[in-house]
């Protein structure tokens, strides 16, 4: 008997030991060494300068250094740079936030690099106003990022995009008075800009260039964006994008200006300005459709140099004029098909150097010609000829509807 009363008592003592343990590790798990973060206590800002304890410097290296996912929330109104910030790298990722007013990074003092550097995956930015970036606000190097209701406002680039960033979410912020708002330099896959306001850019609001076509698949997604008196809203050239509902209004040169292959203009609608709507310039496989036009000064889409090119159910309004097409490929022309243009201050549809495929448009009321046909002269070389093929099209002149075979004899059509 006690024998079992010693074995009960080592028992319980080895279960209590045990206990202690047990609530040891865990008490050290919880515990923030000094210079790292957890999880559940984010990191704050408190110090607007641009060093020292509290400041965002401090934050981010306290997050590099963090085993997981760091929370760090901004709780100043502003903060004043004078020197280039660490990367924001912690392969667990990095929530930058602030708190219900926002909060400001000023950049005037940097001479050069991006204010805030996306090195590593999983990064999300929400709430800034970053201004005054002589580089770009924000380059983004890593996959896995969003940006959430943040203004960035004169810097040279809002967001650079590298070719490897993949996963990309931009969305609900503004972009003003940059030289380009969001620039790209490949097809980043599964990339996604939407419902953002660009204003007032001096290249262009959305720039998406390379010099060669990607041929690595994917395209971006541009949709449901504002545009408000851009020089050109959209630039692509040889990157996969698809950009769709977009409004765009009073541009200064284009709305958006197609390069290269690899863009579909789908569903936007362009208004007002000196601009023209849709240039696609040496396009290859450009489609442009359901996009609506109005209040324009110069044409709604010219294609200039372009092949393979599709422009299809396009609706173009009280503008100065309706379709372009010049000095494209009469080996593989490009087709105009079911589009609808009302009331142009001077000709519907010019052809001028060009072979296009034209099928079953309207012109509907011109205060000039439906249709100019003129063949191409260059100081010294050969005469381009204008050889349109022409199908089933509704030109009207002084309120008659004409047949495309009637044309020529009426003036509706011009050589």
């Amino acid at each position: 008997m006690p024998f079992s009363r010693r074995s009960a008592i080592s028992v319980a003592v080895f279960a209590l030991l045990i206990v202690f343990v047990a609530l040891g590790f865990w008490y050290e798990s919880r515990q923030v060494a000094p210079g790292q973060a957890s999880d559940s206590a984010p990191v704050e800002v408190t110090n607007g300068s641009d060093r020292g304890p509290g400041s965002l410097r401090e934050a981010l290296f306290i997050a590099a250094s963090a085993d997981g996912e760091v929370t760090i929330s901004v709780q100043v109104p502003k903060i004043e740079l004078a020197s280039t910030l660490p990367p924001l790298a912690n392969a667990g990722g990095i929530r930058l936030l602030t708190g219900e007013q926002g909060a400001e990074i000023d950049a005037k003092a940097l001479t050069s690099g991006p204010v805030l550097d996306v090195a590593g995956p999983n990064v999300s930015i929400e709430g800034f106003r970053i201004r005054n970036c002589k580089a770009a606000a924000i380059l983004l190097r890593a996959e896995r990022f969003r940006l959430q209701s943040t203004t960035i406002d004169s810097c040279d680039v809002g967001v650079d995009v590298a070719e490897n960033a993949e996963q990309v979410l931009i969305e609900r912020n503004r972009f003003a008075n940059n030289r380009v708002g969001i620039r790209f330099g490949a097809s980043n896959r599964n990339t996604i800009v939407t419902k953002n306001e660009f204003a007032a850019h001096r290249d262009a609001g959305v720039w998406a260039v390379r010099r060669e076509p990607d041929q690595r698949g994917g395209a971006i997604a541009i949709r449901d964006n504002r545009f408000t008196k851009e020089r050109v809203g959209i630039v692509t050239a040889n990157v996969a994008a698809i950009l769709e509902r977009n409004e765009l209004i009073d541009s200064t040169e284009a709305a958006m200006q197609l390069m290269g292959a690899g863009a579909v203009a789908r569903g936007n609608r362009i208004s007002g300005g000196a601009a023209m709507g849709i240039v696609a310039e040496n396009a290859r496989g450009v489609v442009i459709e359901e996009n609506e036009f109005d209040g324009l000064a110069a044409y709604g889409i010219m294609l200039k140099g372009s092949a393979d090119t599709l422009v299809r159910g396009n609706r173009i309004h009280n503008s100065g004029y309706g379709l372009a097409f010049v000095l494209g490929s009469a080996q593989s022309p490009s087709t105009a098909i079911d589009n609808t243009i009302i009331e142009p201050k001077f000709n519907g549809i010019d052809v001028i150097g060009d072979s296009p495929i034209l099928r079953s448009n309207q012109v509907m009321r011109p205060r000039a010609l439906a249709l100019k046909v003129v063949d191409f002269q260059p100081v010294d070389g050969q005469k381009v000829r204008s050889q349109p093929f022409l199908e089933d099209n509704n030109f009207e002149e002084g309120g008659k509807a004409l047949a495309a075979g009637e044309a020529r004899s009426t003036g509706a059509l011009q050589r």
